[in-house]
């Protein structure tokens, strides 16, 4: 599993086989409004950007006001630090509203309740080392390898994605190739029906 974990980021080609043994291209997944971690990240988001709206119309406001009044603005560092450190939390700030939209009309689309996707939870069988594995589908910003999170970017949440119990998944990693039948799934709807 060592060699699967390093190359999860790598640009790896799939292919994935129905529990027919048909080929079908990796889906797209798509996701719950009632998905948890979607409103906790939209909650960590909106956090982040109330803290820097404050800094950008607050706090950097009164540093750029203090340091004009230091005199010489060519020479003057706290003012260059003051301009550059507005223009950063403007840039995040950008960034992290995209992202809010992002989660936004992640929110608004329907769960699988059949198939892979965000916040599932799936175990597989290596067909070569004959070993189980279990991961559960997370948001990029939630991945824990060591806790067996996979985000739906990575290779691997790219090939599971959408599979039904049965599939298996022909993953091609820069070392050798990984065959794995899905032999488990709780979607998020029966995760959420067990709780």
């Amino acid at each position: 599993m060592a060699e699967a974990v390093s190359a999860w980021y790598l640009p790896i080609p799939l292919t994935v086989f129905d529990a027919q043994g048909c080929q079908r291209p990796p889906g797209l997944t798509f996701y719950a409004p009632g998905v948890p971690m979607i409103r906790e990240m939209r909650e960590k988001l909106s956090r982040e950007i109330d803290q820097l709206s404050h800094e950008l119309n607050v706090m950097l406001p009164q540093a750029i006001a203090q340091a004009v009044e230091l005199g010489d603005l060519r020479e003057n560092s706290e003012y260059k630090a003051a301009l550059e450190r507005q223009q950063f939390v403007q840039a995040r700030l950008g960034q992290l509203h995209q992202r809010l939209n992002q989660l936004s009309q992640l929110a608004n689309t329907e769960a699988p309740t059949d198939r892979v996707g965000l916040g599932s939870r799936v175990t597989v069988f290596d067909l070569e080392t004959e070993e189980y594995d279990t991961y559960m589908v997370v948001l990029a910003e939630m991945m824990d390898i060591d806790a067996g999170h996979i985000s739906l970017a990575s290779p691997l949440g790219r090939a599971l994605s959408g599979g039904r119990v049965g599939d298996e998944i022909s993953l091609r990693l820069p070392t050798m190739t990984r065959r794995i039948r899905i032999t488990e799934l709780v979607t998020v709807h029966q995760a959420g029906a067990e709780a």
